[in-house]
């Protein structure tokens, strides 16, 4: 018999009507937030701009189930049962953050889908693909047109690299020497020898130390810890 969670049967705390639409939406937007910040921010690496994609479901019920709000909300760091999310449209423009929303008709994405097109105030850029599940999870499709399948669940680690040989090695050893037990790991690539992203997910929390001897390989450009 397969097991099922308390968390499935009466879903998430949240704010809205919809565990799908908008728990979910607060969900992905708040992975692309801690993608996009990765550690502490100074003034000039805050966030200046989010252009939001709706697709599917998203872009026909976007102000109805609070959709909109709650993109928004999320990529601002609330919770899903935060109570700002309401407001979050006058929250953004306190912090001078500028976005629009474009509702698109393609049909070939899950129905749930939201892109988040970020750009901060010192010219950094990031492009997040984010999938609504139901129940309020997610998962993470898509990083700088990497297609990529990650939920956040679990502690994650990022690694942006150059498809080379020997570099998921270098990071399996790190994680090693960490003591850390890797649950699942998954190489996506554009190409070979093109950029790739590593993601690593444990059941146990991922100490902060492993992304300096990581990031020691020339071949990699950049290391995320969720």
């Amino acid at each position: 018999m397969t097991g099922i969670s308390l968390f499935d049967v009466i879903g998430p705390n949240m704010v809205g009507p919809s565990s799908s639409h908008t728990a979910g939406a607060v969900s992905m937007a708040l992975l692309a937030r801690k993608i996009f910040y990765k550690e502490e921010k100074t003034k000039e690496q805050l966030m200046k701009r989010v252009d939001f994609t709706l697709y599917g479901s998203f872009a026909k019920t976007h102000k109805g189930h609070g959709t909109d709000r709650a993109l928004l909300g999320g990529i601002l760091g609330f919770a899903t049962d935060d109570l700002r999310i309401r407001d979050a449209f006058s929250y953004a423009g306190k912090e001078g953050l500028e976005y629009t929303f474009t509702l698109s008709e393609e049909k070939d994405v899950h129905p749930n889908t939201a892109d988040m097109d970020i750009t901060g105030k010192d010219g950094r850029h990031l492009f997040v693909r984010g999938i609504s599940l139901g129940g309020g999870k997610v998962k993470i499709a898509r990083l700088n047109q990497i297609e990529v399948d990650f939920t956040g669940e679990y502690s994650t680690l990022i690694v942006s690299q150059t498809d080379k040989q020997g570099v998921a090695a270098h990071i399996t050893k790190c994680l090693s020497d960490c003591g850390v037990n890797i649950a699942f790991m998954r190489i996506f690539r554009e190409e070979k020898g093109a950029r790739a992203y590593t993601v690593v997910e444990s059941d146990e929390k991922i100490p902060k130390t492993v992304t300096e001897g990581i990031k020691e390989n020339p071949h990699i450009m950049d290391v995320t810890l969720l």
